[in-house]
């Protein structure tokens, strides 16, 4: 890992821990082990720290769901859904933390107009996933037809909205409901029988 990417992995953890606003360039220069100075070097403002933060979080962490998808070539097109479904709500620590990230984020790019192409950026990139997924099944007839960019969507926002509660700890929105939920959406958009995809958990 070179010094730049030692400054975002820093970066990402402090903002995740401290907020955007609670960041201090001498604190991820002491944990990235360089010089106060090269963090200014790379990041003028904070608002580009946390642009390139994100970018770094997505591009690792991001491009690491969609790669372990993926990998999964024996699955079914549900079953797929399914584990983007799981990678997609903050179910582990480190999901959480991006969660915190994309909530800053949020917050920023409706202040900030600099910020919303990055934001943009992120959710297209989210949307393809989905939608090319969801597109794959309805043409080997797993799914009934639909439009994919129209059910990609609805995914998004149900895993916003249920991904924020959970995330806040709000009691009656347990992770389990929230998954229950989203999948019970997306199987009845695309013409599945039963209440959820597919239980990935119990293969």
């Amino acid at each position: 890992m070179n010094a730049r990417e030692r400054i975002l992995a820093a970066a990402v953890g402090q903002i995740a821990s401290e907020g955007i606003d609670g960041v201090r360039i001498a604190r991820i220069a002491m944990e990235a082990r360089v010089s106060p100075a090269l963090v200014h070097y790379h990041f003028a403002t904070r608002d580009a720290l946390l642009a390139e933060a994100l970018e770094y979080s997505y591009g690792h962490a991001g491009q690491a769901r969609i790669s372990a998808g993926d990998t999964l070539p024996q699955s079914s097109h549900a079953a797929r859904l399914q584990s983007m479904i799981e990678a997609c709500l903050p179910t582990s620590e480190s999901l959480r933390q991006d969660w915190v990230l994309w909530v800053e984020l949020w917050l920023r790019a409706a202040r900030n107009p600099e910020l919303r192409p990055v934001a943009e950026e992120l959710y297209a990139r989210l949307h393809a996933w989905f939608a090319k997924e969801i597109a794959a099944g309805v043409a080997e007839r797993e799914f009934a037809r639909c439009d994919p960019d129209e059910v990609a969507d609805s995914a998004l926002a149900l895993l916003d909205g249920y991904g924020i509660r959970t995330l806040i700890g709000d009691p009656s929105i347990p992770l389990e409901r929230a998954r229950r939920a989203v999948s019970r959406a997306l199987a009845q958009a695309l013409g599945l029988t039963g209440e959820q995809l597919h239980d990935t958990r119990a293969a």
